[in-house]
């Protein structure tokens, strides 16, 4: 057996040949790794960056508000053009957003802090583009037999590329004095986003001669499929503590540390419990107890955030997300699985996907920006005795996703 076809069967085992992953599913799994190697050299600016400029957690928090606040629309124009044209022409487009968004943040520099609303509005509209095409082509190279295989997959690559793609810009940023490094770093970004541009290349587009854009029936497919009303309610109450999650670690772990370098230690570590919950989802071969998971890993988390009330030092932010790294990931697989399933059954035969993918972020960015929004209007700062207090009770709202959801679809 060679080495590819070892490397096909992972993490299949002895799985049926059903089970097992398509070419164009590793092909998109190998895009995706391109594309988030890129995005992480270059996203060594962005949230960390502003709050270094301006040690400001209301500049980092309405940034993020302007980002996610923008996604929901960013994902309804990308599923138009995916509906009239194809998916893959969204894909596309959102790969050069983001790339001229980090070359217009390279260009700016320390200006970033005058623009921050008009660089967060730029950023949303590139993510939406982005992460609308490809959470329509996961479902698309995927079915429900080897759907949680590829999702656990698909968080080991990007995981994986999460850590290398730091490391490399910090060591290329290191080689040279003032911005010559990071131009060098972009260069790097770019070249990586140009090859899964390449890539993109090889997955071909569905024909299709229906190019409605059935948007506008969501509200009377809610009425008529309570379950998946529910499900994206879900998707809700997991944006109720993943907003805060996508820029308030690294910031936590600064104030504790107080070194970029040891940030990136710990960021490292973290990630590699990641990758370790995306192996087991990916290798493990009987049906999840959807209910189950998502309880327990909630309830591991809300007991850890408790360990932040007694005091935000070191060793409770690493217990804190020691938690979060190996449990959240179950969560977002769960959840991601469950309504992919439900989608498998909605009416219009499958051509209700990509409204659906742009329904379930709209749900999912209103709950991150509300949770934002608690932070700048009760924890304007990262000393703030409030911070912890709405950690804890945002944690607890995610014990709720597991009364949202069924066992069986």
């Amino acid at each position: 057996m060679s080495r590819w076809q070892q490397w096909r069967r992972w993490p299949a085992g002895s799985g049926t040949p059903e089970e097992r992953l398509s070419t164009q599913a590793y092909i998109a799994l190998f895009i995706h790794g391109c594309f988030q190697f890129g995005a992480s050299m270059s996203g060594l600016f962005l949230n960390l960056y502003l709050w270094r400029l301006t040690e400001d957690l209301v500049i980092n928090g309405i940034f993020n508000i302007v980002v996610y606040g923008i996604i929901p629309l960013a994902f309804a124009t990308g599923g138009w053009i995916a509906k009239k044209r194809d998916r893959m022409v969204t894909y596309r487009l959102g790969i050069m957003m983001i790339a001229l968004f980090y070359l217009a943040v390279i260009i700016a520099q320390d200006n970033v802090v005058d623009y921050y609303v008009l660089f967060g509005l730029f950023n949303g509209m590139a993510l939406g583009l982005y992460w609308v095409g490809y959470l329509v082509l996961q479902y698309d190279v995927t079915d429900p037999r080897n759907r949680s295989r590829y999702l656990g997959i698909n968080m080991v690559v990007f995981n994986s590329a999460g850590l290398a793609g730091p490391a490399l810009a910090g060591f290329l940023i290191s080689l040279f004095e003032g911005l010559r490094g990071y131009i060098i770093t972009f260069a790097a970004a770019s070249a990586l986003f140009a090859v899964a541009s390449v890539f993109s290349f090889r997955i071909p587009r569905i024909p299709s001669h229906h190019r409605s854009f059935f948007l506008h029936f969501s509200g009377r497919m809610m009425k008529r499929n309570r379950l998946w009303l529910l499900s994206l309610i879900s998707f809700f109450v997991l944006g109720l503590f993943q907003g805060l999650m996508l820029f308030l670690p690294n910031i936590l772990m600064f104030q504790t540390v107080g070194r970029e370098d040891q940030v990136g230690y710990l960021t490292v570590f973290f990630a590699l419990l990641t990758i370790l919950t995306g192996i087991y989802i990916a290798r493990r071969r009987e049906q999840p107890h959807v209910r189950r998971d998502l309880f327990v890993s909630s309830l591991v988390i809300f007991a850890s955030t408790l360990v932040l009330l007694l005091n935000i030092r070191l060793w409770s932010v690493i217990v804190f997300m020691v938690a979060y790294s190996l449990f959240a990931p179950l969560i977002v697989n769960t959840l991601t699985s469950y309504y992919y399933r439900l989608m498998d059954g909605l009416p219009l035969k499958g051509l209700f996907r990509i409204e659906s993918v742009v329904l379930r972020e709209t749900f999912l960015s209103a709950g991150r920006v509300i949770s934002i929004l608690m932070q700048v209007l009760f924890a304007s700062n990262v000393t703030s005795s409030a911070l912890p207090i709405i950690l804890v009770a945002l944690a607890a709202t995610q014990l709720g996703i597991a009364l949202l959801v069924k066992n069986k679809t």
